[in-house]
């Protein structure tokens, strides 16, 4: 059986969407015929509306009619727009027990010592990092991969060298939110779990100090951590003859790993949508939703970024809070972009983006209400800062910019060990040394891009699997990447480059 042309998400919604490409006349619900050509992931307009009233989809507000509009119309960007409402906090109402499973389900990781009480973290992969604290270190840090590379292919278990470079570090205040942003961000990719060893890599004259960068972050040099500054070592060449020795040394011990049965409760799972579409919120951010739902019975993390991305929908996040001041920390922090957007002289309604558009999203609403889903239905129990560590087990939520890779880069400093990505236009994401899954929202996509995409969700809006079904297979596949099974980004080697720390202050 064929399935509908089109998708009615909830029985209050006043417009569908489009699984095709739908032709002017054609009887897409109903009595109810395409007014115009509607692209797929577009949505059609099933009832008569008025002038400034709200469009639903999911049984939300996605905007407001800029006119009157009669059932058939297309609905989009040239009559649905922006407008203020009410949002019902309702803080904790929807929060619920959950359900354990047991027993918990396990993947094959390494357990990697740290300084806490237990003495280990999990690590889904074994990679050697170079830190840059400036970019002024950014081409030395380069080098010294190039140099390290070649020797990799005597130490199997050695997954790569990733030389960590970004634009920051000078030409910025020398304390305050954007040092301490900074800081905590390189911090983290230092003591990640995926590294078996670092080198933090300096010119020697930046604002972001090395001294004041180990002492913020209470990082302490060791066998398997060595502070180093392009200046004080003699210039490039002898900094990187003397990292590339260092590194040498230690590539029998950091090869010398073996994975091991490792509760999934060790998961620490970062959820991202990029090139989003219209069927991201109907298939693979669902589907990654429930995925979300299984790894947190069997007593996972997941985490939730992109407060650009959650505004409109924040609502469904504190309704599910754990308490009321869990909740509060969502709003506080929708509360600071929108000033943050203000002084910037931007509107928080700046993204979607024209990709996003073309796909079929129309405002800011519509895709904050999709992007949501990826969260699953759990509780929420806690809220980080941008590249904070995360300590909590269960769905949490982590403040950052809706770009894409900044936002994945403070997951990965937060401790994140595995990644999903979906996307509905084609986005190619990598972050080392985390591995990065790719999922496709529509089965176009997924057969276009079969060599960057590593599970279609497209099956969800053609009718043949469920959500559940679809969201079990993406389960199983976190816990088969989480063992060694490469993703398709990294076997295309992407992931080097994708480092971006937020810069939140003014350059100087």
């Amino acid at each position: 059986m064929a399935a509908p042309l089109t998708i009615r998400l909830h029985a209050g919604d006043n417009v569908i969407v489009a699984r095709m490409d739908i032709l002017p006349g054609t009887k897409v619900e109903g009595e109810v015929a395409a007014a115009t050509r509607v692209p797929p992931g577009h949505k059609i307009l099933t009832r008569g509306v008025r002038k400034g009233e709200a469009l639903r989809k999911y049984n939300q507000i996605i905007g407001f009619a800029t006119d009157d509009l009669a059932a058939g119309t297309h609905v989009h960007t040239h009559n649905c727009v922006m407008g203020d409402f009410e949002r019902d906090y309702a803080f904790c109402a929807d929060a619920r027990p959950t359900e354990s499973i047991v027993p918990a389900a396990t993947f094959q990781g390494y357990r990697r010592a740290d300084g806490s009480p237990r003495g280990w973290r999990a690590a889904t992969r074994n990679y050697l990092g170079i830190v840059t604290t400036v970019n002024c270190s950014a081409a030395t840090s380069r080098m010294i991969a190039r140099h390290i590379e070649p020797l990799l292919a005597q130490y199997p278990n050695i997954d790569g060298v990733v030389p960590l470079t970004h634009g920051g570090g000078c030409g910025m205040a020398a304390s305050g939110l954007e040092m301490d942003v900074l800081r905590r961000t390189l911090a983290g990719y230092t003591r990640h779990p995926n590294m078996a060893a670092v080198v933090v890599l300096g010119l020697g004259c930046e604002t972001n100090q090395i001294a004041g960068l180990m002492n913020a972050e209470s990082l302490k040099e060791g066998p398997k951590l060595i502070p180093m500054a392009i200046q004080d070592e003699g210039g490039v060449s002898k900094t990187v003859m003397r990292a590339v020795g260092f590194l040498k040394e230690l590539l029998p011990e950091a090869n010398n790993v073996t994975r091991e049965p490792i509760p999934a409760g060790e998961l620490i799972l970062a959820l991202q949508c990029g090139g989003s579409d219209g069927y991201s919120g109907i298939s693979a951010n669902p589907a990654l939703g429930a995925a979300v739902d299984l790894l947190v019975r069997h007593g996972g993390t997941a985490v939730l970024s992109e407060t650009p991305e959650i505004y409109g929908a924040e609502h469904l996040l504190t309704r599910r809070a754990v308490s009321r001041d869990v909740g509060e920390k969502i709003v506080e922090r929708i509360r600071w972009w929108e000033e943050h957007c203000a002084r910037a002289g931007g509107e928080m309604n700046n993204n979607p983006s024209p990709g996003n558009k073309a796909g079929g999203l129309t405002t800011i609403l519509e895709k904050s209400l999709g992007a949501v889903a990826k969260g699953g239905t759990t509780n929420l129990v806690d809220v980080y800062k941008y590249a904070e560590p995360i300590t909590a087990k269960g769905f949490v939520y982590m403040d950052s910019p809706g770009y894409d890779p900044v936002s994945a880069t403070g997951q990965v400093a937060g401790g994140a060990n595995v990644l999903c990505f979906t996307t509905g236009r084609g986005s190619v994401f990598g972050c080392k040394p985390t591995p990065s899954l790719k999922l496709a929202t529509n089965t176009s996509l997924y057969r276009r891009m079969t060599d960057d995409i590593d599970i279609n969700c497209g099956t969800i809006v053609d009718g043949e699997e469920t959500i559940e079904e679809n969201g079990r297979r993406i389960f199983e596949l976190i816990l088969a990447t989480a063992s060694g099974q490469k993703t398709k980004s990294e076997a295309l080697g992407i992931g080097d480059d994708e480092f971006e720390p937020w810069k939140i202050g003014a350059t100087m």
